[in-house]
């Protein structure tokens, strides 16, 4: 949900009901820590309450962003939806999410193939070990992890690929190998820089 603000947050609701032709949204997320964010808030906290939402998070915030918004408000996000993928692990925010009960969700899951993601030697090689794809063996540390991930793609023989990952599993020594990608940066863009906050907001 980009429309945040009160009110608006509650128009942009029925525009994607309508949309959908649906009654009610299992999750609605607020897109970016920017703008009138405890307004939005408000307006889900209402939607929840009024069972037109399941489920109600935020992506992209912080953990500073995320535990103000936690504390000052009445209900807590179910979910906060952030970059994660093996070349930005989000190892502490991760653990600050899991001790305040938030579930973590990975956008950009396999960094849209930055940094030569489908042809790296150490993912490679544990996926051969295994006899699985790169994205197989990056789904499965996924789940591992803990982090929620939902891949998409229009192919059926993908869509079969993603879902195969329950017949394997990644030892200890995968996870560290795995654990040694980590450049702890994003691979897109730093939601703190000014310039980037002020071109994510303006560019509606």
């Amino acid at each position: 949900m980009k429309e945040a603000g009160e009110g608006r947050t509650k128009t942009a609701f029925q525009t994607s009901l309508r949309k959908l032709q649906h009654d009610y949204l299992d999750l609605y997320l607020i897109h970016q820590p920017y703008g009138d964010v405890y307004g939005a808030w408000r307006d889900m906290e209402s939607l929840y309450r009024d069972k037109r939402i399941r489920a109600i998070g935020v992506s992209n915030f912080h953990p500073d962003r995320l535990i103000d918004l936690m504390l000052n408000n009445k209900i807590a996000a179910a979910v906060n939806q952030i970059e994660t993928h093996p070349f930005h692990q989000q190892i502490e925010t991760a653990a600050f999410l899991k001790a305040n009960d938030v579930q973590i969700e990975s956008w950009g899951r396999f960094a849209e193939g930055k940094n030569n993601m489908f042809t790296n030697e150490l993912l490679r090689s544990i996926g051969q070990e295994h006899r699985k794809s790169v994205a197989q063996v990056v789904l499965r540390w996924l789940m591992q992890r803990g982090v929620v991930a939902i891949p998409k793609s229009v192919r059926r023989e993908r869509i079969a690929e993603n879902f195969n990952i329950f017949d394997f599993e990644l030892d200890a020594n995968d996870m560290a190998s795995i654990a040694s990608l980590d450049q702890k940066t994003s691979a897109f863009f730093d939601h703190r820089d000014p310039e980037k906050v002020k071109w994510l907001v303006t560019r509606r």
